[in-house]
């Protein structure tokens, strides 16, 4: 069944990672759907109408027993000091997050609210929301969370439905994620610093000095709007990859006011520019190497064995200098074939997947390698692009406060191309996004939730994108953090295995912290 198809490769999509120019992102359909409706003002009660044509347009159908709202509120561009600033970008002026609701008819016992958020930045929590509520059978969350709980996903702000960035061109898109990602020459590395200083000039004129506004500690605050415009005194939250980063900052600025956070595929909030791209180069490294080893283990179902690594560099350079052309005239270069790469890794059911394009594109048939990176992309067929990758950079950029040099960046591209050499260069180059961005900063806080309950803090051993060492040091600056960990492969755990699912169900229902140490089987 195609949508069946659909929602579940979504699901296992859902905190996917790292749009190596920019920072974190994840693969998503980009969505048509609007969420309808006046936003309610600021501290008003929202008024939810019915949108059932949300999950129509996002699968084809609600989800069995489901019903589904949605509504607007209106929140300070600018919150400043005490809830609203009065002087500045912004002042006066408020942005539009959109809400959906997905809730059970058969809730009994309701808890309250369960908000979820996929991370990205960039990815939209209304759709998360809806794909959620398809249930264990689509990877979606087990029945005894959607009985008990409703499901509202938000948009952060930027992001898609409420009050969307867009500045950025499909052409300079696809000239980015085409980009050779391993620019060897001073002139081919010149040439992406060119390409990323006309993005960033892009929306600078577009956004002049409110491209701060998009930072992730407005966008927490934002979060308390939400708790409060779903009628909760206290936030329960499920928050993928770059979400646990607006988890942890919420923790830090509305400690009082958290029931329990889910903060899975942790981020280290802690960790700058550098030290996070050198982190998931080294994270993707050994995931691709994880992909290597199967591949020589099971031959019968890996094309490319039993030396999947050569397979793969040899497609990459191949497409440095002569391209696979598709039937439709688009040249599979050796940006779109890492990309192909990167999208298969944040699920280890991907790993076929890329064994059978890398195989198909040796044959020059390079449908599959557009398709593993275009389901990254959030690329359309028609060639156009949601406005996911334009939040991406507005919010990490905002967020960012280091800022190497060019030469720098350039003396990293040589270094980690010994140490990485799939992955390491793309990371250090991708760095240039967000040196060549204008606009103010706006950093997040790095400390302490004094005040908060115990948070779980949930890391896979073999996830790329949010490599697991940073699992333990997101829990410590908490304070109040307890680890679990999956010896798994892929971005994210919770609801992979039973396991995992029973630990995590237990503390959202209950607010059973997972015992100390707790380390879950790879199934």
């Amino acid at each position: 069944m195609a949508t069946s198809r659909r929602v579940r490769r979504t699901l296992v999509a859902f905190g996917v990672a790292a749009l190596l120019t920019a920072g974190c992102t994840l693969p998503a359909f980009a969505p048509r759907t609007e969420v309808e409706g006046a936003a309610a003002p600021t501290g008003s009660a929202p008024t939810w109408r019915p949108c059932p044509e949300v999950p129509d347009e996002l699968v084809g159908r609600s989800a069995p027993n489901m019903r589904y709202e949605c509504t607007r509120i209106a929140v300070p561009r600018d919150w400043g000091t005490g809830g609203g600033a009065s002087t500045g970008p912004g002042a006066g002026e408020t942005f539009e997050i959109a809400l959906l609701r997905a809730r059970s008819t058969k809730q009994r016992d309701r808890v309250g609210s369960l908000v979820v958020n996929p991370g990205g930045p960039g990815g939209s929590g209304v759709d998360t929301a809806v794909y959620l509520s398809f249930g264990p059978q689509f990877g979606g969350l087990p029945t005894s969370i959607t009985e008990r709980f409703d499901i509202v996903g938000f948009d952060p702000r930027g992001v898609s439905r409420s009050s969307p960035v867009k500045c950025i061109s499909d052409a300079d898109l696809d000239a980015s994620f085409g980009y050779d990602p391993d620019p060897a020459s001073q002139a081919a590395f010149d040439g992406f610093v060119g390409l990323s200083q006309r993005i960033g000039r892009g929306c600078g004129d577009r956004y002049g000095d409110q491209l701060p506004l998009y930072g992730t500690e407005q966008a927490a605050r934002d979060m308390d709007a939400v708790r409060a415009a779903v009628g909760d005194d206290k936030l329960t939250y499920l928050g993928y990859s770059y979400g646990t980063l607006l988890g942890a900052t919420y923790a830090q600025l509305y400690p009082q006011r958290v029931r329990a956070l889910v903060l899975d595929g942790a981020v280290d909030p802690q960790q700058r520019l550098v030290e996070g791209s050198e982190s998931q180069a080294r994270g993707f490294e050994r995931a691709f190497t994880n992909f290597t080893t199967w591949c020589a283990a099971n031959a019968g179902r890996c094309p490319i064995a039993p030396d999947a690594r050569a397979a793969v560099t040899s497609a990459i350079d191949k497409a440095k200098v002569s391209p696979v052309r598709g039937a439709d005239g688009r040249e599979a270069t050796a940006g779109w074939v890492f990309y192909a790469v990167i999208s298969s890794l944040y699920t280890e059911s991907g790993w076929q997947e890329l064994a059978q394009a890398i195989d198909k594109l040796a044959e020059g048939d390079p449908k599959d390698v557009f398709r593993l990176a275009d389901a990254y992309a959030g690329r359309e067929d028609d060639g156009h692009y949601s406005n996911l990758f334009d939040a991406n950079l507005a919010i990490n950029c905002a967020d960012e406060t280091e800022k190497p040099s060019r030469q720098q960046i350039r003396q990293l591209q040589s270094e980690w191309r010994g140490k990485y050499p799939l992955f390491g260069p793309a990371l250090a180059v991708g760095m240039l996004s967000c040196v060549e961005w204008p606009g103010g900063r706006d950093p997040y806080p790095t400390g302490k939730a004094n005040g908060a309950p115990p948070i779980v803090v949930v890391g896979t051993t073999g996830d790329p994108a949010t490599p697991y060492e940073q699992t333990p040091r997101l829990a410590s600056m908490l304070g109040v953090g307890r680890v679990l960990t999956w010896e798994g492969e892929g971005h994210t755990a919770y609801p992979q295995t039973s396991c995992i699912t029973d630990a995590v169900d237990a503390y959202l229902l209950d607010l059973t912290v997972p015992r100390e140490g707790l380390r879950c089987p790879p199934r």
